[in-house]
């Protein structure tokens, strides 16, 4: 079954991508719509796992985002330790853990992605598969850790919600957020040997999206990612 599917598993070739794209940004940031739209068109695209994270620091400013949450502030964070950044900022996508851009332009993001092909050809890609609304398998082939072992983490999202603002500097707009995070956790450390795991089915609603990001420790490079989808886009 292909990529899209809700009752199969996502069908790339292990070692043939995707590759992950996370934004990071808030409802009340008049500068983050630009990037949320294209993300949307990011999360259309079969080799990309595109992911939004909406931060709560913003919230103090006259609108508090509904998808908010410190969790994922301390994500963007993490990887603003990693990337040796001064500070974080909205919105910034970081492409496959290697580098970052506010994405509000395409290019600067087509370049980090075809730079991180040209450093991860080949991928831990997960196999992700789930039979008629039944729990989420999750299978990794033996893979060479060759710095040490790697996070598997999930994270499901719901694909797409549109959002009137009230107040804040997006007063009196419909915001448009896609693949927007909702739940992440550490699945497990990998050490690079065959695995696999089993995510109950009543985690993930009928409409709900996951991704599995295999990715080195500490907020390192994404080394392999994979989606499972359901078949409509809304």
């Amino acid at each position: 079954m292909v990529a899209g599917r809700p009752d199969g598993a996502a069908a790339r070739p292990p070692g043939d991508g995707p590759w992950a794209v996370e934004l990071f940004t808030s409802q009340g940031c008049n500068s983050c719509p630009p990037a949320d739209a294209f993300l949307g068109r990011l999360a259309k695209r079969p080799d990309i796992v595109a992911l939004s994270f909406h931060v709560d620091y913003w919230d103090y400013i006259g609108w508090k985002d509904p998808f908010a949450s410190r969790e994922t502030t301390e994500r963007q964070r993490g990887y603003a330790r990693s990337l040796k950044q001064r500070y974080v900022y909205t919105p910034e996508m970081v492409v496959d853990g290697i580098g970052h851009d506010t994405g509000r332009e395409p290019g600067p993001i087509e370049a980090l992605l075809a730079k991180a092909q040209r450093l991860s050809p080949k991928r831990a890609t997960p196999e992700l598969a789930r039979t008629n609304g039944g729990p989420l398998t999750i299978k990794l082939a033996a893979f060479a850790l060759e710095r040490g072992p790697a996070d598997v983490t999930l994270a499901i999202y719901d694909r797409r919600n549109n959002t009137p603002v009230a107040s804040g500097e997006n007063q009196g707009r419909t915001l448009e957020n896609f693949n927007i995070v909702r739940h992440l956790e550490l699945v497990s450390r990998w050490d690079g040997s065959p695995a696999s795991w089993t995510i109950a089915a009543d985690r993930i609603q009928p409409t709900q999206g996951v991704a599995v990001l295999v990715q080195r420790a500490d907020y390192g490079p994404v080394i392999g990612c994979n989606k499972l989808e359901p078949a409509y886009f809304g």
